[in-house]
């Protein structure tokens, strides 16, 4: 069974007396473990396709199933609950809390989506900071983190829930030529380790290169032949 199906998906947003057609129909398929992107311009709909995976956003039209789902079947409750079991999150500004430190803020989904007991907790919390090579950093705020460890943070948060997917908006935006290439290792790495798909939004041409899957985009629509699949098992 496929991780993501997208029939004919669309979103549309009001805007003042027009409607803004951010997705125009676009169908796709993405497997258990892949590493795959969106790739296009700022504008192109990108972003708001993976809101919709993330079921942040709510389709206008179209089928959108994840993981067997339906997400059309989702209230607003069911559909955090749903995030909170099976989804992770990176993004471009590494939304970490400023007040807790790397280790609380790894441990913070644990906590508040899913309850966790401490033993448990701590076990899964340490081995994520030793996944990304951050053990040492455990107790630094993100004030007192570079740029490439505030990433490396992000990702074990993003993985601390073990979800089968985890869902990146341009993740190295912020990072230097070196550490996202060290960022994008580790998330291919972490995928091996752990089976998790990682599904990208991107225009970073390093991401492109890497990617298995790769969807073109512009003006809400996938490009003619937009598909591109590259080596591996996982392709």
């Amino acid at each position: 069974m496929s991780l993501v199906t997208a029939e004919n998906l669309q979103k549309d947003y009001p805007l003042g007396d027009t409607v803004v057609h951010a997705v125009r129909g676009v169908s796709f398929t993405i497997e258990p473990a892949s590493f795959a992107s969106f790739v296009g311009p700022s504008g192109s709909g990108k972003t708001t396709l993976l809101n919709m995976i993330g079921c942040l956003d709510r389709p206008t039209g179209g089928r959108l199933t994840l993981m067997g789902t339906d997400v059309a079947t989702l209230n607003q409750r069911t559909a955090a609950a749903f995030r909170g079991e099976h989804i992770g999150f990176v993004f471009q500004d590494f939304n970490l809390i400023p007040v807790l430190t790397a280790y609380e803020n790894i441990e913070y989904p644990l906590l508040m989506v899913q309850r966790w007991p401490a033993d448990k907790r701590s076990a899964r919390v340490r081995s994520l900071l030793e996944a990304v090579g951050m053990a040492d950093q455990a107790d630094k705020r993100p004030d007192q983190l570079s740029g490439g460890q505030k990433q490396r943070v992000a990702v074990a948060r993003a993985l601390v829930t073990n979800p089968k997917l985890v869902l990146a908006d341009e993740p190295t935006a912020n990072l230097d030529h070196e550490t996202a290439y060290r960022i994008i290792g580790l998330m291919k790495q972490l995928r091996t380790e752990f089976k998790t798909t990682f599904i990208f939004s991107t225009h970073d041409p390093k991401i492109m290169a890497e990617a298995e899957v790769t969807y073109f985009m512009e003006d809400g629509r996938f490009l003619e032949g937009n598909e591109t699949r590259r080596g591996g098992a996982h392709a």
